[in-house]
């Protein structure tokens, strides 16, 4: 049995979840759902004395990035959510396409599903 995978793209887990409700009567191998962002760590702010403490930059304060160089660290600063003055989203959340849905089905299946994710609202 030949397999085929696709990565969806969507604004909410509630849209994923909707796709992938949609493909129950197909054959999934497997799948899953994943919130992503562009920086490492898990997004929560730190909070400490920014004058006594010992931080690696600005990103790692506001965006709760988990840095492994302190170049990078010193680079996520430059983000407009690192510095507070962001106009993006309601409590400068990410406002793009930040789920992703990796689902793996049956090569038979591919299209319906193709489908499924599509009308679900999804970008892949």
């Amino acid at each position: 049995m030949a397999e085929k995978s696709i990565l969806a793209y969507f604004n909410s887990p509630d849209q994923a979840e909707e796709a992938l409700n949609q493909m129950k009567s197909l054959r999934i191998v497997d799948s899953s759902i994943n919130r992503f962002d562009g920086y490492p760590g898990n997004g929560l702010d730190h909070i400490e004395n920014p004058i006594t403490s010992d931080f690696p930059g600005l990103g790692y304060l506001t965006l709760g990035g988990d840095f492994s160089e302190r170049d990078a660290s010193i680079l996520s600063a430059a983000s407009v959510s690192a510095s507070g003055m962001s106009s993006g989203g309601v409590e400068n959340r990410v406002t793009g396409r930040d789920i992703l849905l990796t689902v793996i089905v049956d090569e038979a299946d591919y299209e319906k599903a193709m489908q499924a994710v599509q009308a679900a609202g999804a970008l892949g």
